[in-house]
């Protein structure tokens, strides 16, 4: 920390929603030059706390005073021209305008009602070059990675001469590359005496980068604690309220126990493939079997689990469920032969905001009938009760606009939705990105159940070790090419993974 007294302060910051708490007499400090991580699990009141600092919300009581003088906000507009920039989770930009556009918007150049383009462009790469980005400013921002569109959104934060950056899960959806590219740019506006409020669910990202760490529990304050005085243990346990010898520690399970594969497969995907998106792959998945599928961003896990969905149409092979004549083309076919697929972006294509959790979790059952065929509501409310309790969504009321919930509580809600269907095929797609650890192993522990119980899965996630957790086998995939399927005994470990992704090891074991 470069300064001693606080860039900003919230004291007694209290916030209640229609049914739910989410803060109440929360203190928190930010200094300069400084990053400070804020934790706690889905629901402790982080998104809130932002919020209230930015001015979305307002707050029932309490004071936030920056640079020694109170604020109150009344907007992300008024808060960024007072220093204040969050960067979110979700890159909110547009993707069809360029580079130098997403930086600029609303804040273009102009001369006599004017836009100056050339002004404007040179800028955008003067402050790219600051964050040692080389971009074709005039290129679309979709042209580029979510990665780099990260870096973007920050180098608008910035531009705005931010003294206090908030960067909300800004790691979720990139590889170990370029969260290093991230933290480095990170150190070096800590450096310059910005003040940083980084929020993620990576252990080992917080134990990286942050200087301090603030601790939030079911909207209430633990604790503040400098890094280096709070080992990992410490502050799990502050998270979740128990020991963790109370819970399975997930690191130290035991690898799956190998499932039957002598049979004919529940998922037979033959020579499937999509042109542009991903080569012809063959996978066969059995009943109660977890296959994984490993591999950096944007090398196709995404693309061969829309292609078994259906979600896109395959113009190479086809896929067949449990010996079917019929071929899988799209979801509703997918759907009717028993698959469930929980897409990785939870937004645009999991939760209807507006709809109550009760309503999001039928969603798919009533497709499945029809919509001249109403689910009864008695039908409902016995599902969604079954389900709210046995996933330990929070808070228990299906009657919430589902908005009202935590990230990972919402994840909950799309895990149920499938799960009410009573698939014989679930997709995960990224099901913990985002969410806390007690979140996570709730849903990797009814992972594993499933499989037990007979289901099969088919698991992707950026986490390698939660991939070998989970999986009975290991798809790898390396630039949009399934490049080998690898049984998980006990010669499978993380660094044999990492040097097929590397490497592009020829297929083998190919349906075993």
């Amino acid at each position: 920390m470069t300064g001693s007294r606080p860039v900003l302060t919230m004291t007694g910051i209290s916030k209640t929603f229609p049914g739910v708490r989410a803060l109440h007499d929360v203190d928190f400090r930010l200094f300069p030059g400084e990053v400070h991580a804020l934790m706690g699990e889905n629901g402790a009141g982080k998104s809130t706390l932002i919020k209230v600092l930015t001015g979305v919300y307002g707050t029932d009581a309490g004071v936030v005073t920056l640079h020694g003088e109170q604020v109150a906000f009344t907007g992300p507009m008024q808060a960024a021209a007072a220093g204040v920039s969050t960067v979110y989770q979700e890159v909110n930009l547009c993707a069809n305008l360029s580079v130098a556009e997403n930086v600029f918007i609303g804040r273009e150049p102009r001369r006599l009602g004017a836009v100056r383009w050339g002004e404007m462009r040179r800028r955008a790469r003067e402050l790219l070059a600051r964050l040692d980005l080389d971009l074709d400013v005039t290129a679309p921002l979709g042209s580029y990675s979510l990665a780099v569109q990260q870096m973007v959104a920050i180098a608008r934060a910035i531009d705005v001469q931010a003294r206090v950056l908030i960067l909300d899960e800004p790691t979720s959806s990139l590889d170990a590359g370029e969260v290093a590219q991230l933290f480095r740019i990170m150190r070096q506006l800590r450096d310059e005496g910005i003040a940083i409020l980084f929020v993620t669910h990576f252990l080992d990202q917080v134990y990286g980068i942050a200087d301090r760490i603030t601790v939030l529990r079911n909207g209430t304050l633990v604790g503040e604690y400098r890094t280096e005085e709070l080992p990992q243990f410490s502050l799990v346990e502050k998270m979740i309220g128990q020991e963790l010898d109370v819970l399975e520690r997930l690191d130290e399970q035991q690898k799956r126990a190998t499932v039957g594969t002598d049979g004919p497969p529940l998922v037979d995907a033959a020579d499937l493939g999509r042109r542009g998106a991903v080569a012809p792959f063959s996978l066969r998945i059995h009943a109660g079997e977890v296959v994984g599928l490993a591999g950096l961003l944007g090398s196709g896990r995404t693309e061969v689990a829309r292609l078994i969905f259906g979600a896109d149409r395959a113009d190479h092979g086809q896929i067949r469920l449990d010996g079917g004549r019929a071929p899988v083309r799209n979801p509703i076919q997918a759907i009717g032969q028993g698959v469930g697929f929980c897409s990785e972006n939870r937004r645009a294509e999991g939760i209807v905001p507006e709809l109550s959790v009760r309503e999001n979790m039928i969603l798919a059952m009533q497709a499945a009938r029809g919509w001249l065929r109403p689910i009864p509501r008695r039908r409902q409310d016995e599902l969604v009760r079954r389900y709210v309790e046995a996933l330990s969504i929070r808070p228990a009321n299906p009657e919430l606009p589902v908005r009202n919930l935590s990230g990972g509580n919402q994840q909950k809600v799309l895990l149920a939705r499938w799960l009410i269907t009573e698939p014989r095929l679930l997709i995960l797609d990224e099901p913990t990105r985002g969410i806390d650890v007690g979140a996570k192993a709730e849903i990797q522990k009814l992972v594993v159940q499933l499989s037990d119980g007979g289901m099969a899965v088919l698991f992707i996630s950026a986490e390698l070790e939660e991939v070998l957790r989970l999986s009975h086998r290991v798809a790898v995939m390396r630039d949009r090419e399934m490049v080998a399927q690898l049984t998980n005994d006990d010669t499978l470990d993380a660094d044999r993974v990492m040097r097929t992704i590397a490497s592009g090891t020829p297929r083998e074991e190919v349906n075993r």
